[in-house]
């Protein structure tokens, strides 16, 4: 019965992480997770010629682990959309708190003083000037114009290596600085905060510091796009299948347990 009663705590953590991952079919960026099993401490009741005689006392989850292989990219036509196509993730700052947190999200936007965020607010990190000296929040305005050049800006772009590209009112263009990006020896480590958003940088392996796209293994940013999530629909539905008859096999273990022990109550009878 404890086996049955085991089985069935962890069944039930494969159906939510299982749901979790339907529910984020279409989430921007959204990794899918999967469960790993490995059997409980077995009881040893004695040993013989052959070996020892151990009984199983059930299962148990050994591991949760998020799947970091690349999403299709679909095409939005926002320009401020981003993907990455390949290694690497974005990094963005929370201002209140100071914490960096990286996503492969690329649902940004500009906000009102400039800066470039992503939907919560959070700041997206890059070098802030044409001389790439810099590391801090990507703000897309006139502040870096050669000459302190005030004249109002007109445009912007980005390029597939995270270059923001100004064209000011009076026809100056310049590059207004540089979208860098992270990547980890052991994405597998790091924690997930909701809102695609990932904590826990320093346990991953990071590099050095934030490099540039499509440099030294990192992807290359595709604008005007996002990456989609990962799920797989169809093997999560085979999987949540077999999950389900796997608990329902289980609930009968358990079942027949009750049975043998109201047997052998009703034999004192």
């Amino acid at each position: 019965m404890d086996s049955g009663v085991s089985a069935l705590d962890q069944f039930q953590q494969d159906l939510n992480v299982i749901g979790n991952n339907i529910a984020n079919v279409d989430t921007a960026g959204f990794k899918s997770a999967d469960v790993e099993f490995a059997n409980a401490l077995s009881q040893t009741i004695g040993a013989n010629a052959i070996g020892s005689l151990q009984v199983g006392n059930g299962v148990t989850t050994s591991a949760i682990t998020n799947d970091f292989t690349q999403g299709a990219i679909n095409t939005t036509g926002v320009q401020t959309n981003m993907a990455v196509n390949g290694n690497g993730f974005f990094l963005v700052k929370d201002t209140a708190s100071g914490q960096t947190y990286v996503t492969r999200d690329g649902d940004f936007s500009v906000d009102t003083s400039g800066y470039l965020v992503t939907s919560t607010g959070m700041r997206v990190q890059g070098y802030t000037d044409s001389t790439h000296g810099t590391i801090g929040d990507i703000q897309i305005n006139n502040s870096g114009a050669p000459g302190g050049d005030t004249s109002a800006l007109q445009s912007f772009t980005f390029d597939s290596s995270g270059n923001v590209s100004i064209l000011l009112a009076d026809g100056t263009q310049y590059n207004g600085g540089q979208i860098l990006l992270q990547n980890f020896t052991t994405p597998t480590q790091l924690l997930s905060m909701g809102n695609n958003l990932y904590s826990g940088l320093a346990n991953a392996g990071p590099l050095t510091t934030p490099l540039a796209p499509a440099t030294n293994g990192l992807g290359n940013i595709v604008t005007g796009s996002l990456e989609m999530s990962n799920v797989d629909l169809a093997v999560q539905l085979t999987s949540l299948i077999t999950t389900q008859r796997a608990y329902e096999a289980n609930t009968k273990v358990i079942t027949t347990s009750d049975e043998i022990l109201q047997d052998l109550v009703n034999l004192k009878r």
